[in-house]
């Protein structure tokens, strides 16, 4: 399965984190664009020079573990897609020409089901997306989580409670069920 990770969800590192360790796992195929990378980018800039400077390190090492993953979006088609919001009709472009059926985003009211549909690809948030991997298979879900989890405590140089986490994350229903689980 091909999914295309909206900005919105690569921007956050646990979210990036959790999504790209299913990747990892096989569990679905990210792809992305040069334009969503580059508003991933601008997104962190925003926190000044060293937010730059990550996310151009985080793009660089994207790139090189998934080469096939970023996808020329073709503008024939981007220009006839329509979408509430015009900007991101470079997102379903990207999700047709790469052969995605999902969009994973926070924005789902820019991408409306009806709109999607009728190109045969759909949008879920990354919670209700990572829900139903879970609930199809949990382990490498699980160990995602538990790795970016990981990732996090070592970086901050303290614990990190799961649920907690996930809910930063926007991930409230995951964080339930795994929390859930843990207990």
């Amino acid at each position: 399965m091909k999914a295309v990770l909206d900005a919105c969800v690569l921007y956050p590192s646990v979210l990036r984190e959790i999504l790209l360790g299913l990747a990892v796992r096989g569990v679905f195929v990210p792809l992305w664009s040069t334009r969503i990378l580059g508003e991933w980018q601008r997104a962190a800039a925003r926190l000044g020079p060293e937010g730059a400077a990550i996310a151009t390190r985080e793009i660089a090492m994207l790139r090189a573990t998934w080469p096939q993953a970023e996808i020329a979006a073709d503008s024939a088609l981007e220009s006839r897609l329509w979408l509430p919001y015009k900007a991101d009709a470079h997102v379903l472009a990207t999700a047709l020409t790469g052969g995605a059926a999902w969009i994973i985003t926070q924005n789902l009211r820019d991408f409306p089901a009806r709109a999607l549909g009728a190109e045969g690809v759909r949008a879920q948030s990354p919670d209700d997306f990572l829900m139903a991997r879970w609930l199809e298979s949990g382990q490498p879900v699980e160990a995602a989580v538990h790795a970016a989890q990981a990732a996090t405590e070592a970086a901050s140089g303290r614990n990190q409670p799961l649920r907690a986490l996930l809910k930063r994350a926007r991930l409230p229903r995951l964080g339930k069920a795994l929390g859930a689980e843990a207990g």
